[in-house]
């Protein structure tokens, strides 16, 4: 495998536009004085692999990479409403098929531990690589998840006329990116601007009542 195969591109962003996510920062050594907490802003960056092998990937980053280095490794998932034998069940599924996200304050080392393993690079697509989320994908992401729990959870909204109003949940003031709905699956069916690219999914969406 070339090595150009398995680089990864990173741009990173300025760290201002992360106030609010920092990374402790490395141990002192043993018998030099601890000087007073300094921590650096995370940023989150974005990985391309192949579609249903997201969490194998998560998995093989966080067993690669030192823990000092990834301060977190997640797939954005969301939570939907299914019935099943008449009973409607919360099911979760992946909100961006494809890609997996990483937090880190020290993105040049990360490069170099994922540059080391050639499976890695086996997973990603021709064109793929790291990119770095913009400040409002981290705020919506994180303002609807927190970490260990990357789920977004159900919108709920009503029908007025022609148009959707959502009252409740991630979908609050973003009702531009509904294409459509489907009120019986209690599905929305999204078009977002993120990760440099039109990406096209799926986020739970309950209709209370219709009003005319």
């Amino acid at each position: 495998m070339r090595e150009n195969d398995a680089a990864c591109a990173f741009r990173q962003l300025r760290r201002d536009e992360y106030p609010r996510h920092t990374c402790a920062s490395a141990a002192q050594p043993k018998g030099e004085a601890m000087p007073s907490r300094v921590e650096e802003p995370c940023m989150w960056y974005v990985v391309q692999t192949v579609a249903g092998r997201e969490f194998a990937v998560c998995r093989l980053i966080e067993s690669l990479v030192e823990d000092d280095v990834l301060q977190e490794c997640f797939v954005p998932r969301y939570e939907v409403q299914k019935q099943f034998r008449g009973q409607w069940r919360t099911c979760t599924a992946t909100l961006f098929p494809g890609y997996l996200i990483v937090v880190t304050d020290r993105v040049d080392e990360l490069e170099s531990q994922l540059r080391r393993v050639p499976a890695f690079a086996w997973v990603l697509s021709n064109d793929g690589g790291f990119v770095p989320l913009e400040r409002d994908e981290v705020a919506w992401i994180d303002a609807f998840t927190e970490k260990g729990h990357r789920t977004v959870g159900v919108s709920e909204g009503v029908i007025e006329g022609d148009r959707i109003i959502v009252l409740k949940g991630p979908l609050v003031g973003r009702e531009g990116w509904i294409r459509k709905i489907n009120r019986r699956k209690r599905t929305a069916y999204l078009e977002i601007d993120m990760f440099g690219r039109t990406i096209q999914t799926k986020i739970g969406l309950g209709i209370v009542r219709k009003r005319t």
